[in-house]
């Protein structure tokens, strides 16, 4: 069969080369659909989006790696979700949502353009809501029953099967809208944290012009300019949302920074030109409190049966042998957890923009208005810096002093973080954490935190410092640090009352219209948020920037419809409304 490319008319492509053809294939298997696909495509972007069972092992990936060396690569650990492989050499991109294909189908968010059915498949007409106009679709050997399901979703059966696949063409039958005009991509990011830093790099990788402003001289000098972030998965024995968005955060991140060039211990510190992202995969030891979560611990590995390459459960005996000290408990083990220099991060996602990115540093944006298409940009003077139709908020709680976003339930905590001189405390090769983390040490400072106080001060507290020695001397089992200088850093983490991160169009709190559904929600034209990352802004950063990419591109989402739900900026409007 020869591969008929579509175009969505709601996609921003302006040219051949922008377009992108999205191709959804509901039983992966040995990859020969897709490797087909590969051979016989044309000009263009191919975004696969492929449901398997679990993530294909060594012969797919063996096959893979002569035909996509760039997806290979970054071959997934096996574990559930969608995990999104970027391969922009190749222009390709490779979704692979792991698990049924029955329970993917209502939570994919994407317009299809062709469908590749190699299984029998009982959810026929959910296709209907994923199909772009005019796609096309292959099943394997269906049944009358399945023909008559394709008839009922609007797929018209053309011609008899070949080689034991029936095709189809399927007609929308709603009245589609003329095309719009190709949108400008021009956007303004405020706040060059890691939430803008991200912003800027994945619009920049589609092309888009981007203004970043940012009220200080340098990138990351508040919550993302601690000297060691760490990142980590979490677990849950019910996998709950915060437990799969952090999963899908922390494996795109890993991936998103192996694509800027990797991590390295050794890289140039924040204040040194651009270089690569400083920090080190040297795995996470999260101790359990106390016998009931070592328990706890150990039950969810065991019910998740997660690859020992993600997290493995330590005795007691084994933890201690690998935090070099006794601890009465267990232990998870992150191997490919670590620590990194989230400034070092801005800097390499700021660096990939290239010629795409002006900077405007040292200038606080304190207003926004919509005049026509565009957003206007201002700062307190009233004077003009930036005009664009996309403006994106990423400045944590200054967010709020925007009028438009002054509404958003968002807080702040302080965090106060102890610097110890190596040779003055224990030097560990990993991260350890429990109620505290504890780094290795990095250019010999060791870094030990961090507390969570209710404060604006941004002075260190010797109390604050008292407390974290008082839990690292609960992880190590002896005090250490005692009579330390004062030394450390305090930033302040923006947050959510569901402490999960705000991701997408901003609500618009003034129009009072009545909803039930999030889709309906009124919204700002053109505005969007990076929000609320508290302490693991880090990671949730660069899989939120592909989130908010993805929707002004009408994109496939990297991930699935109820996380996408659970980070919408409206959430919070629409429990109010919900009430009245």
């Amino acid at each position: 069969m020869t591969m008929t490319w579509h175009a969505s008319a709601t996609r921003s492509a302006s040219t051949v080369a922008d377009s992108r053809h999205v191709i959804l294939d509901t039983a992966f298997g040995s990859g020969a659909q897709f490797l087909a696909s590969l051979a016989r495509r044309s000009a263009g972007h191919l975004h696969y989006l492929a449901i398997a069972p679990s993530v294909p092992g060594a012969s797919v990936l063996a096959a893979l790696a002569a035909a996509a060396p760039g997806l290979a690569a970054q071959w997934p650990l096996d574990v559930p979700g969608l995990h999104r492989l970027h391969a922009p050499a190749e222009r390709l991109t490779l979704d692979l949502l792991i698990g049924p294909a029955e329970a993917w189908l209502p939570e994919i968010v994407a317009r299809i353009d062709e469908f590749i059915i190699a299984e029998p498949l009982g959810q026929v007409r959910a296709l209907q809501r994923l199909a772009a106009p005019a796609s096309t679709l292959r099943m394997r050997q269906p049944d009358e029953q399945a023909l008559r399901c394709l008839r009922a979703a609007g797929f018209t059966v053309t011609g008899e099967p070949e080689a034991g696949w029936q095709h189809a063409a399927y007609t929308s039958r709603k009245p589609q809208p003329p095309c719009a005009p190709t949108p400008e991509r021009r956007a303004v990011v405020i706040g060059a944290g890691v939430a803008g830093s991200a912003a800027c790099e994945r619009l920049a990788a589609r092309g888009w012009q981007v203004t970043l402003i940012e009220r200080h001289d340098a990138p990351a000098q508040e919550a993302s300019g601690n000297r060691a972030g760490i990142f980590m998965p979490l677990l849950s024995k019910d996998d709950n949302i915060p437990t799969r968005l952090t999963r899908a955060a922390y494996l795109y991140a890993q991936r998103a920074w192996q694509n800027l060039g990797g991590l390295d211990p050794d890289a140039p510190g924040a204040e040194a030109g651009e270089g690569a992202i400083r920090g080190n995969r040297c795995g996470v030891l999260q101790l359990a409190r106390d016998a009931e979560h070592a328990l706890l611990q150990k039950e969810v590995v065991d019910t998740w049966r997660y690859p020992e390459q993600y997290v493995r459960w330590l005795d007691a005996q084994q933890a201690s042998a690998m935090l070099g000290a006794p601890t009465p408990y267990g232990a998870w083990h992150f191997p490919e957890g670590g620590w990194a220099t989230p400034a070092s991060a801005c800097r390499a996602m700021l660096q990939a923009c290239g010629d795409k990115l002006q900077r405007i540093f040292h200038t606080e944006a304190l207003h926004i208005e919509r005049s026509g298409s565009e957003w206007n940009v201002l700062d307190a003077q009233g004077k003009l810096l930036a005009t664009a139709p996309v403006v994106v908020l990423a400045n944590g709680a200054g967010a709020t002093a925007l009028e438009p976003a002054r509404e958003l339930p968002l807080y702040t905590m302080r965090g106060q973080v102890t610097h110890l001189q190596e040779g003055s405390f224990p030097s560990l090769n990993l991260v350890v954490c429990r109620e505290a983390y504890m780094t290795p040490p990095v250019d010999g400072i060791i870094c030990v935190g961090a507390t969570y106080d209710k404060s604006a001060a941004r002075q260190l507290w010797q109390s604050s410092q008292d407390e974290n020695l008082l839990r690292a001397e609960e992880i190590l089992g002896n005090p250490h640090g005692a009579g330390a200088p004062l030394q450390g850093r305090v930033g302040f983490r923006t947050m959510a009352p569901d402490r999960l991160p705000l991701v997408g169009p901003l609500p618009d709190n003034a129009n009072q219209a009545r909803t039930e559904r999030l889709r309906d929600l009124p919204r700002h034209p053109g505005l969007y948020a990076l929000l609320g990352y508290a302490s693991r802004g880090l990671i949730w950063a660069p899989l939120a920037a592909e989130i908010l990419a993805c929707q002004l591109e009408d994109e496939p989402l990297p991930i699935e419809a109820t996380l996408a739900a659970a980070l919408d900026p409206g959430r919070f409007l629409l429990k109010q409304r919900r009430k009245l």
